[in-house]
């Protein structure tokens, strides 16, 4: 049995993983209500199936989506960001 787990949503995505009883999440979706475009395409080069999927993503809800997800995985020090107790971290006791 699984249930998705929010770590962002806003009013037209939804970004989750869906944690089972016994093991870690692997794999995170994007759920997008209403894009402005999007794009499915299916091609065949050199015998090989290239699949795409291209969402058309306003660059506002983008920046909530990575900041949420940095914070959620905690890799504020990979961008240069704060690590521990200090404002902006996700374990600041503040918002």
């Amino acid at each position: 049995m699984s249930t998705k787990a929010s770590i962002a949503s806003g009013d037209n995505f939804h970004l989750y993983n869906e944690e089972l009883l016994s093991a870690e999440p692997r794999s995170v979706f994007l759920a997008l209500e209403k894009p402005a475009s999007y794009e499915v395409s299916k091609e065949t080069f050199k015998e090989q199936i290239i699949e795409r999927l291209t969402v058309e993503i306003p660059s506002e809800v983008l920046d909530e989506i990575a900041i949420k997800w940095i914070k959620y995985r905690k890799l504020q020090g990979a961008v240069g960001g704060p690590v521990g107790l200090e404002w902006g971290s996700p374990d600041c006791p503040y918002d």
